[in-house]
């Protein structure tokens, strides 16, 4: 599955109505530690059908990162029947990642 462009039009159909989890990678074009993410994130939307990866950039949807909390970037938040279930700042190696995702 390919990660999934989220703006505020889509959030709430895509994230919060999701049927299954939703790994939001909050990021932007200029974060270092972002484009490091973002292919370990494709791979995962790959290999793990069961959960639903989007991308929001905090530059085109600075509403969506200030709704959320998010003041540092990379930031990974999981949802889970809509809410928030936990969230990892800052670039971590696929296995953390895995770990953050859970089973």
């Amino acid at each position: 599955m390919n990660v999934i462009k989220v703006t505020a039009e889509n959030f709430e159909t895509e994230v919060l109505k999701s049927d299954k989890p939703v790994v939001a990678d909050f990021n932007a074009d200029w974060c270092g530690p972002c484009q490091m993410l973002k292919p370990v994130i494709d791979e995962l939307a790959e290999e793990r059908p069961d959960v639903k990866f989007v991308s929001i950039n905090i530059d085109d949807q600075d509403d969506l990162a200030y709704e959320h909390n998010v003041s540092s970037i990379p930031c990974l938040v999981k949802f889970v029947g809509g809410s928030e279930a936990s969230r990892s700042v800052g670039f971590k190696p696929k296995s953390e990642i895995i770990k953050f995702i859970g089973g």
